[in-house]
């Protein structure tokens, strides 16, 4: 009988450590990066030729990945649209965001035409984009599919920057389908006008992993919150305290070989320090990281010089918790180290909380 009574109170304790641990739990809230979005398509001759480097038609393969990505993009009341240019042209106006007529946009886009003859005045397709840009209020992701193989019309490059400077919430990311030299300059230039454009790499999107990451860093981050309930009744009191959940900063990326904070990454910087600042959290740790290119020791301190700059600069713009600056070398890749672009994206400085 005493063993009896025993196994019956361990039982009781174990039922209301239970109910405790369940009045305190952890959530995770998406909190959206941008306002807009608008999805732009090449629909240029050279965007429906065969190509060496990629395994079928580049604006069959920009189709399928924008559909993935779509059934990515969390619903966080964004307005979105889709457009093409070489020519212009609207499949979707601005609208509240919602998969379906997203979907449908996509799906609408012919594929089936004849390329030559079919140039790509991509600068008059940026600047024809401007009026719908007009539309839209707040911040905005203009993502554009495109192999870069501007050869007609306005310089791309020039027209981007034109955007930038009339919309300085705008920021433009594209998916690069390039094969050809000029194409590839292109779509560098226009990403490095501003920090905030993420490189978008097929083949890097192409794992799930890949497209999550992108969706990402373009369109929310998560943020971790404390959700504490009810305590239930005849329960044993909470445990004070609690854990803090790991909260992941991407998006700051270096150029090969450097560890100084430049211009373009301060929107990227600005929205971390906002993140920490607002966050329970009293403690972060700052890991740099970096390409496969060159030996491990050197790696390895350029890692930690590129953490110890954005901890420097994180400090230096008021946050006062504390932060442990971690240098994680070539060693821990996230991305493909053969591409130039899984290079770039490799070139990374991490946050999260510890």
């Amino acid at each position: 009988m005493s063993m009896r009574k025993t196994l019956i109170s361990t039982v009781l304790m174990a039922a209301m450590l239970v109910l405790t641990m369940a009045g305190q739990a952890s959530a995770q809230t998406l909190r959206p990066k941008v306002d807009n979005f608008i999805l732009f398509f090449d629909h240029s001759g050279s965007m429906v030729l065969t190509s060496p480097d990629w395994s079928s038609l580049k604006l069959k393969m920009a189709k399928e990945l924008a559909s993935k990505m779509n059934a990515e993009i969390p619903a966080l009341n964004y307005q979105s649209g889709v457009n093409t240019f070489a020519p212009f042209g609207t499949q979707l106006t601005p609208i509240r965001y919602s998969k379906a007529p997203v979907g449908t946009a996509i799906d609408s886009i012919d594929t089936k035409y004849d390329p030559y003859g079919r140039i790509t005045p991509m600068g008059f397709g940026l600047d024809q984009i401007d009026p719908v840009l007009a539309t839209m209020s707040g911040r905005t992701a203009l993502i554009i599919f495109t192999d870069g193989n501007s050869n007609y019309g306005n310089d791309p490059v020039a027209e981007a920057r034109a955007l930038y400077n009339k919309y300085p919430n705008l920021c433009i990311h594209i998916v690069s389908y390039a094969d050809k030299e000029h194409g590839k300059e292109v779509v560098a230039q226009i990403r490095g006008l501003k920090g905030c454009s993420v490189v978008g790499d097929p083949k890097v999107m192409a794992s799930d992993a890949g497209l999550k990451k992108f969706v990402r860093d373009v369109f929310y981050d998560v943020v971790a919150e404390e959700v504490v309930a009810p305590a239930p009744s005849r329960a044993v009191a909470p445990v004070a305290g609690g854990t803090c959940e790991t909260i992941t900063l991407g998006n700051m990326n270096f150029a090969f070989d450097k560890f100084q904070i430049t211009e373009d990454m301060l929107p990227a910087l600005e929205q971390a320090l906002s993140v920490l600042k607002g966050s329970s959290c009293k403690q972060f740790v700052i890991e740099g990281h970096t390409d496969s290119v060159g030996g491990v020791p050197y790696n390895q301190a350029l890692s930690e010089r590129r953490a110890n700059s954005v901890a420097k600069w994180l400090i230096e713009k008021g946050y006062s918790g504390r932060l442990v600056v971690e240098g994680k070398g070539k060693l821990t890749p996230k991305f493909d180290n053969k591409t130039a672009d899984g290079r770039h994206l490799n070139r990374r400085v991490e946050i999260r909380s510890n």
